[in-house]
């Protein structure tokens, strides 16, 4: 095995110190990962540590992603995995996204039973028909690193918590000769028939298990290993293979492979170890992870929990969450906005995700193993979500994170056979989901505000060549065009808008370098946004090769109309780069604040969106969506015109409409963090308007005081004065006791640290 003993030792001391740090308060009590666990937010509410490889968390039913060999909209309930709302529980699985709206994973779902064995999960209307159990919410317990919950069907009490590499299960058992522990490794998210290219399991002693499963999902070439450990020994196993028939079998037949022998492969297997139990017994499980071999996933182990203390590492996730938690501590008078505001906490430090092994090693887009040096290794970037907020956060409250995340890009873009940076990647695997490339976004972020420990000039480039990739998405017609053609790209509308603003991204970071030449290119491109606006209809139209815009065309529908998950109504505000242009181009400051006034209060009638699943009434207020991310920028666009108070009165209005401490508390999907950074943002009372600039907008801050944990041993301290759900404008802005004549704030002066005071007022100025 490649596990160094001394390494491991050192890892786990060091983990051990670092869980006897005392926090200065409790703030892990407010965290309550059921948020969202409810119709849209796409939450999960099992265990995990801050950024970790696991996240152990409950499957409440097996919904397939195709039906009749289409897409099945049922599954989109399930991107988590876990609904709310369902009534059994399947199975804990080891890897799951978090708030997104498509999904992958769901691996090594492991249950415990008792009685007669099931190897089939059963259905929700018919549970009896299988190794799926009732349970009731009134015997569930979610917290940061700690699920609790009854299998009511077995008796069976089931806990789980984790470190960064590996679950740890808990399961407290009845009196029984007949208790059962399955491991099902067909179990998945988005699952279908096929998704499962080969699975491999290898019984090591009557305690240790190891083994892998490659699948095809939204990742293609996904192949994750794994290591299993019982507190107990089984005293009989076996599994039962659920593949086609297969052509070729070779001479295995000489055996009884389903019961007692010690291997098996096979695209689809189910696997069960069987016990007996005393009344109140329990059976501990450590299950680690690793994306290279099963002797990493062993030393994974080995390092992270090599013990059978399971409330010594539930402790030790617990204060992991609670230091990161304290990088912002907030005072309010109100226990659902601290709920609120550390559960958007806890979610925004769930992605991206940590991917290598304790030793550093790791799969890379080109299928070899490769090893991060003075780094970590991060996987997870839905980055056309997060370059919006969550890195933009991250480059405040976790630097070295966010730095070790560009260097992840970088590695991703050397290793790319396309040679681009990541659009949407994850487990060593780009699945081009959204549009732009986004990645640039926050590499520009961080250049431009000094969060750089990485190769600029190097990342400058790759930059430059992932946005002249000419066969990309159009981006060779954008070059050449102006703009994408309607004709050519069902999204060409938002495809144009969305690379103007990485283009002026880029352009700012070139800037920051020096390359002028590059910024003066990218600075033109920037401009492309003008090219898809119709002065005929005011609204950000999609147009044709020929150079005429398209005659059947509604504002108001998110269906078929070139734009990716929103209408020309939210779209045609999304010019971040440049909101004084935006402002000139929509007719000017009356103009512009009458049809941003519009989008707030008009009425979005079901029709116009009910074919896009990722937008619902729960995320719409007026026409303004919040449910997803195009329109998160629009609300603190009044600070560019002479009503910035309507910023201020948009934010408050927002905030308590799309967030609550329940289980549909979220308005939308999390989207691994974007929402939930959105929300800590505003709470604060400034916002990243355009990622790649040093400027954050002011609005209004929706706590009484809070202070940000800065590097270098500085701090920001936030007051608003006055602050109450009434008083939500902004009479007077002081930084370190000098008035702030304008709506924003730099990024310096926040990492400088001081006294950002806000005097609130019930009245708004004129």
């Amino acid at each position: 095995m490649k596990y160094n003993i001394i390494f491991a030792a050192f890892l786990f001391s060091s983990f051990a110190a670092f869980a006897q740090q005392k926090p200065a308060q409790n703030l892990v009590q407010y965290v309550k990962p059921i948020i969202g666990t409810q119709r849209m937010g796409h939450t999960y509410p099992g265990a995990t540590v801050p950024f970790g490889m696991v996240q152990l968390s409950p499957e409440t039913d097996t919904i397939s992603y195709e039906e009749n060999g289409r897409y099945n909209p049922k599954v989109y309930a399930y991107c988590a995995g876990y609904q709310y709302e369902d009534h059994t529980i399947t199975g804990f699985s080891h890897t799951h996204f978090s708030g997104t709206g498509h999904s992958d994973l769901g691996d090594f779902l492991i249950m415990p039973t008792v009685g007669q064995l099931k190897l089939n999960p059963g259905t929700a209307t018919q549970p009896n028909s299988g190794y799926r159990s009732r349970y009731s919410h009134a015997n569930e317990v979610s917290a940061a690193d700690y699920y609790k919950v009854k299998l009511e069907d077995y008796n069976i009490t089931a806990e789980m918590t984790a470190s960064t590499r590996v679950g740890f299960h808990q399961y407290t058992f009845p009196k029984t000769d007949q208790a059962h522990i399955i491991l099902d490794l067909m179990a998945g998210i988005y699952n279908y028939d096929d998704k499962n290219v080969w699975t491999y399991l290898h019984v090591i002693n009557d305690s240790t298990v190891t083994g892998f499963r490659r699948t095809n999902g939204w990742a293609k070439n996904r192949v994750l290993y794994f290591a299993m450990k019982f507190s107990k020994p089984f005293i009989a196993y076996g599994n039962h293979n659920y593949s086609k028939k297969e052509v070729y079998r070779g001479f295995w037949g000489k055996f009884n492979q389903s019961k007692n022998f010690p291997e098996i492969a096979a695209p689809k297997l189910r696997a069960y170890f069987d016990f007996k139990t005393e009344e109140g017994e329990k059976i501990d499980i450590k299950f680690a992870l690793s994306p290279v071999s099963m002797d990493g996933a062993l030393a994974n182990m080995q390092a992270e929990i090599p013990g059978w203390n399971f409330t010594a590492v539930k402790e030790a996730g617990q204060k992991a969450w609670e230091s990161e938690l304290s990088k912002i501590n907030i005072q309010s008078k109100s226990i659902a906005e601290k709920q609120n505001f550390y559960t958007a906490m806890y979610h925004a430090m769930i992605n991206p995700t940590i991917y290598m092994d304790v030793d550093g090693e790791y799969k890379g887009l080109d299928q070899n193993v490769h090893k991060a040096v003075g780094f970590t290794n991060y996987t997870t970037f839905s980055l056309w979500d997060t370059y919006r907020a969550l890195h933009p956060l991250f480059n405040i409250i976790e630097p070295k994170r966010n730095d070790d995340m560009i260097k992840s890009m970088l590695a991703h873009f050397e290793q790319s056979p396309e040679h681009m940076l990541p659009i949407w990647s994850n487990s060593g695997n780009e699945n081009w989901c959204m549009s732009g490339y986004h990645a640039v976004a926050v590499i520009a972020d961080a250049v431009v505000k000094g969060n750089a420990s990485f190769d600029t000039q190097k990342a400058l480039e790759a930059c430059v060549a992932t946005a002249r990739k000419r066969s990309y998405e159009g981006i060779g017609e954008y070059i050449d065009k102006g703009y994408i053609a309607d004709e050519h790209n069902g999204v060409s509308v938002s495809n144009t808008l969305e690379y103007a603003y990485d283009d002026w991204a880029i352009a700012q970071m070139a800037k920051k370098l020096g390359k002028m030449d590059i910024y003066n290119e990218f600075m033109k491109r920037s401009e492309n946004y003008k090219n898809v606006f119709d002065p005929a209809d005011g609204f950000m139209h999609p147009r044709n090769a020929d150079g005429t815009f398209r005659q059947k065309f509604d504002p108001l529908s998110t269906n078929n109309q070139g734009f990716i998950e929103g209408n020309s109504w939210n779209y045609t505000f999304f010019v971040p780069q440049n909101p004084p242009e935006l402002i000139k181009l929509l007719g000017g400051n009356k103009r512009f604040i009458s049809r941003l006034d519009s989008l707030f209060t008009m009425n979005l009638p079901d029709k116009y969106f009910a074919e896009t699943e990722d937008i619902t009434r729960d995320g719409i207020i007026g026409n303004y969506v919040h449910g997803n991310e195009p329109s998160h920028h629009v609300a603190y666009l009044y600070n560019w015109t002479n009503q910035p108070w309507k910023t201020q009165e948009r934010v408050r209005m927002i905030l308590p409409k799309m967030y609550k401490p329940t289980p549909d508390g979220l308005g939308g999907n999390d989207d691994t963090g974007q929402m939930s950074a959105w929300y800590i943002f505003s709470s604060l009372g400034f916002y990243p308007v355009a990622p790649g600039s040093d400027q954050y907008a002011l609005g209004s801050p929706a706590v009484d005081a809070a202070t940000i944990q800065l590097p270098k041993g500085k701090t920001l301290e936030i007051i608003a004065k006055n602050q109450s759900d009434k008083n939500v404008y902004v009479k007077e802005v002081l930084l370190n006791g000098q008035v702030l004549n304008r709506n924003y704030i730099t990024h310096s002066e926040i990492m400088g640290g001081g006294k950002l005071v806000f005097v609130m007022s019930g009245k708004h100025g004129k």
